[in-house]
């Protein structure tokens, strides 16, 4: 009876040895001895930013050495339909990053966890840390669903030697839209594959160029407005760049190149693009520099934003809260942003986004900071994914001449509205 006894002892130490080990690698959402892993799903730090992403984490995790992250990335043009796949099935990541535009469509279907107890609580926290319009832009019906990290804008990207080469001076602050074609059409050489200028046919550029024109693709309640005079300006002069000037190069004359990569190999003039190209930019052959975008009507400049959001499914909410904030508001993070040109951090210190005006090249960055006087954020509609590819798809097809830009509107204007009924 007494060895039954003292077997029963052994196991159960045995037992509770086990239980001890495992709670030392193990735990749910930061429980004291144990170890929570979070999955982070990004888009915006492939494929130049890795590197900076891992010394984050690294951060994070020494201070915060009971939580994990593991990192997954993608790239934008595939993220979104990769994200809805495991939403869909199930297989959410912890946490996970989500432009503006995205926002909306994600927290009106329930899949963002709501932050708003978290940062009430959070006694290290103070939302005056970032810009108040960049965090207040992922509120949702009252509630905080996401954390902003960074923002960026999109500038007027000119090579000197180009414009030195046609006798054709800078682009200065108070450029029109005639400046830049008449600038366009002196730079461009199709014989030498030169073109004066380039912006994407898209919706992420039309919303932009439609308020320059003080166009608007949706009035004050989210009803459709696409279909009028001043959009179909701003979309015929957006598509005669390629089709009737020529100073802007077709998806053919292109031949599958990307923008950036035409522009570095001094084939461009001029590329409408985002500050994100700066690091990306460093090492061109040629001189260049930045100004603000040439406007019409008035200035208008895009405004983009991306946050992090916390899946309303993950049974780690605090710990990814945490990331969430940590790479929002951690003045650690702010300072790799500005020291790697890896957008602007989305904080309100302005000792530490001094150093970002200091380096160079462009030596233009103030114009970064002045684009924000003529900010137009990205429209705010349920089904925003939709509404791009169906915007995008008609593009293609006045781009190549089988509908005229005013049938393209009419239906468009027809299918936001079937699409937002």
């Amino acid at each position: 009876m007494k060895k039954i006894w003292l077997l029963s002892m052994l196991f159960l130490l045995a037992v509770v040895g086990l239980i001890g080990c495992s709670s030392e690698t193990s735990g749910e959402d930061g429980e004291e001895g144990g170890t929570t892993e979070i999955t982070y799903y990004s888009f915006s730090a492939a494929p130049n930013y890795e590197d900076v992403l891992a010394d984050i984490v690294t951060a994070f995790e020494e201070e915060n050495p009971n939580i994990k992250v593991n990192t997954e990335l993608a790239a934008y043009d595939d993220y979104f339909t990769k994200l809805q796949t495991r939403l869909a099935g199930g297989n959410a990541p912890d946490v996970f990053e989500l432009n503006y535009e995205n926002f909306v469509q994600y927290a009106s279907k329930g899949t963002l966890a709501d932050l708003s107890g978290f940062i009430e609580e959070d006694e290290e926290f103070d939302p005056s840390q970032l810009n108040q319009e960049a965090f207040e832009a992922y509120q949702y019906d009252g509630k905080q669903y996401g954390m902003v990290e960074s923002f960026s804008n999109v500038l007027t990207f000119y090579n000197k030697e180009l414009f030195d080469e046609a006798g054709v001076d800078y682009p200065t602050a108070d450029w029109t839209w005639e400046d830049e074609l008449a600038a366009a059409e002196k730079i461009t050489n199709k014989e030498n594959n030169v073109w004066g200028t380039y912006a994407p046919t898209t919706m992420n550029e039309f919303f932009k160029i439609a308020a320059q024109n003080g166009g608007q693709l949706f009035d004050g309640d989210g009803n459709p407005t696409v279909d009028t005079e001043e959009n179909l300006e701003a979309l015929n002069y957006m598509v005669d760049k390629v089709t009737e000037s020529g100073v802007t190069p077709s998806p053919g004359e292109m031949s599958g190149q990307a923008p950036a990569d035409l522009f570095l190999n001094g084939q461009l003039g001029i590329v409408h693009t985002g500050i994100w190209m700066f690091d990306a930019f460093k090492e061109a052959s040629f001189e260049w520099d930045v100004a603000l975008e040439a406007g019409n009507t008035q200035k208008a400049h895009h405004f983009f934003a991306n946050g992090l959001a916390v899946s309303a499914d993950t049974e780690k909410q605090e710990a990814a809260y945490k990331f969430a904030r940590f790479m929002s508001a951690s003045d650690q993070v702010a300072e790799l942003r500005v020291e790697n040109s890896w957008e602007l951090p989305a904080v309100s210190d302005e000792e530490i986004l001094q150093p970002y005006l200091e380096q160079t090249p462009p030596e233009n960055r103030q114009a970064v900071f002045n684009a924000l006087d003529s900010l137009v954020m990205p429209p705010v509609v349920e089904n925003w994914s939709q509404i791009n590819d169906v915007t995008n798809q008609e593009f293609e097809k006045a781009l190549n001449g089988s509908k005229s830009t005013e049938d393209v509107l009419k239906t468009l204007q027809s299918e936001y509205e079937n699409i937002l009924n």
